[in-house]
This record gives structure tokens, sequence and C-alpha cells, in this order.
């Protein structure tokens, strides 16, 4: 099994380090050559959406990408990369992929001094450590999309069909169980 780590902007190390301690091989994507290669899943890492976004575009990896998330390519997203997904952003004007029928507030815990912790639970998970940074959280859930995780009445963890979005950094801790299920998912589908 390959997974491929976005890797243009964001913690994307920290996801890979993660997946590799799992015995999972891992590609960066950097370049738009980088999307023939293999790979049976793909994690969209936290960091800055509007530059992920943009980096994606100038580097003509858009358009792929979506596809593949809509074909079916069983995809893990964090922080950014949730905001990537969602269909829609509250408070903001760019779209991006729009493969997750959510509405998702950028920065919705304020700038970096709004910066949390927090021991919730995640459905099939339990209690798991959830770093919050200049966090999202999901507003308004669209049909078909299974809520994992709220914490402080705000959804942070959803479903949708082949993608799993969270508004934090499961990258940063030291519990694996969310990317074992990636992996899971990855054998599933």
């Amino acid at each position: 099994m390959t997974v491929a780590v976005l890797a243009v902007q964001g913690a994307f190390i920290e996801h890979k380090k993660v997946m590799q301690s799992l015995g999972v091989d891992c590609v960066e994507l950097r370049k738009a050559k980088d999307l023939q290669r293999n790979y049976d899943g793909l994690i969209l890492p936290g960091g800055e959406s509007t530059v992920q976004g943009k980096l994606l575009r100038e580097l003509d990896m858009f358009d792929i990408l979506q596809k593949q998330i809509e074909a079916g390519l069983p995809t893990f997203a964090t922080c950014a990369g949730l905001i990537l997904l969602a269909e829609e952003i509250s408070n903001g004007q760019n779209r991006y992929f729009q493969t997750m029928p959510v509405t998702v507030k950028r920065n919705a815990y304020g700038r970096q001094l709004g910066s949390f912790h927090s021991d919730s639970d995640i459905t099939g998970i339990g209690t798991y450590p959830m770093e919050f940074i200049r966090a999202p959280y999901i507003e308004r859930v669209g049909t078909g999309v299974e809520v994992l995780a709220v914490v402080e009445g705000h959804v942070v963890g959803v479903r949708y069909k082949n993608q799993t979005g969270f508004a934090f950094h499961p990258e940063l801790t030291n519990d694996t169980r969310l990317h074992k299920e990636f992996i899971n998912s990855i054998h599933g589908a």
C-alpha cells in the first residue's frame, strides 16, 4: 500500500512520519508529474488552505486531484485539508475541491492565540487528544455526511463516502488511531 501526502505546504512531513511508522509507503505530491505515480490513498494536511489552494492551481494539480477524490480515492484531511474538501466556506470567498457537502468556518477559534487542546470522543475511536491550531469547524453538515466528533458544540470530525475530515491535527499527537482507521478504509475500498 502507498499513500500520497500533499506536500506543497503545511504539516505533510508529520503525516508522512506517522504513516511510515505504521509500515505504509508514502509519496509526496509536490508537482503535477507526481500525480502519475500509483497510490491508494491521499492525505490533505493542515497548513494554510489559501496557499495550498493557490499552489494546487499554479502547479496544475488541482483538477487531477479533484477528479481522483470524486472517483473514490480514500482521502484523509486535517485542518486546512478539511477546508480544501468543503463545499462551502462561510467566512471566505475561495472554494476548492468542493467534494464534501459541508460548510466550514476558517480560523473559527481565532488566530494562533486561540489554539487549544481537547480530549474528546470520536465515533468508533473513543477519547482522542485533539490539537486545534487556527482550526476551522463545521457549521453545516449535508446529506450523507456522518458526524464523527463534536467539541464545545461544534462539529470537528466528519466522514462522507471516501473522505474523512477533522478540524484538528492528529499528526501532532502520539496517538496513531486515526491514521490506522484511514489505512483500514483503504483496505476496505
